[in-house]
């Protein structure tokens, strides 16, 4: 109803929606029964929000740098906490080891993979060297050369088994490439590389050998 006093514009205001009691309308929380719709996807976390919070560092540049950060975080873990790291590192080189004795070649280093490597030492350890005979030898001889009287002798002896050892490594070294260019005639890994590849491993004891051998004495390869 139009009152004599009020204008058309006035009217028009009274009519119109209270714009402010909508917004508070909107705003009031919802009452106990209401349901909260979820946010679909679980509460992270304390331990990864403080992480995602975190600042992101830039990795050492130096080497000086990664050991003063890893003596700064060494300095604010407890006793326990480094002893607990200290094991897992035990723990997890004892076990890329193992891998790597038994020939997982992620975990050898550079000059031990690839097939030609694989190869090679599988030649080696399926025949008997002089070379592997070295290291026993030299013990013996130096009980031998204590006593005066056998010095003479325990000189020729390794004057002889010096010999034997450098020409049983040369047929050793040419044996290797020849039958590794015969299955790999591709490879690019041959010639004096390989023959002291293979020279270095057979100067080893069978048991100090890495990877572990695959093969003994006598087997065809």
């Amino acid at each position: 109803m139009k009152l004599p006093w009020k204008s058309d514009a006035d009217k028009g205001a009274d009519d119109a929606p209270d714009e402010t009691t909508a917004a508070e309308a909107e705003q009031t929380p919802p009452t106990s029964g209401a349901t909260t719709p979820g946010k679909g996807r679980p509460t992270p976390k304390r331990r990864d929000a403080e992480r995602r919070r975190a600042p992101m560092t830039a990795p050492p540049a130096t080497r000086a740098e990664a050991r003063a950060r890893k003596k700064s975080l060494r300095a604010s873990m407890t006793k326990t906490e480094r002893k607990e790291v200290a094991a897992e590192r035990r723990r997890v080189r004892l076990e890329q080891r193992e891998k790597m004795m038994d020939g997982d070649e992620k975990y050898m280093v550079a000059r031990d993979r690839g097939p030609v490597r694989a190869m090679a030492r599988d030649i080696v350890d399926s025949r008997r060297n002089f070379a592997g005979l070295f290291l026993p030898f030299a013990i013996f001889l130096l009980v031998v050369l204590m006593v005066p009287n056998l010095a003479v002798i325990g000189n020729l002896v390794l004057l002889v088994f010096v010999l034997l050892t450098i020409i049983d490594s040369i047929y050793l070294g040419r044996m290797v490439n020849r039958r590794v260019r015969e299955r790999f005639p591709d490879t690019t890994d041959t010639g004096f590389r390989l023959g002291w590849y293979a020279f270095t491993r057979a100067m080893q004891l069978r048991m100090m050998r890495a990877p572990r051998p695959r093969h003994k004495p006598g087997d065809k390869v």
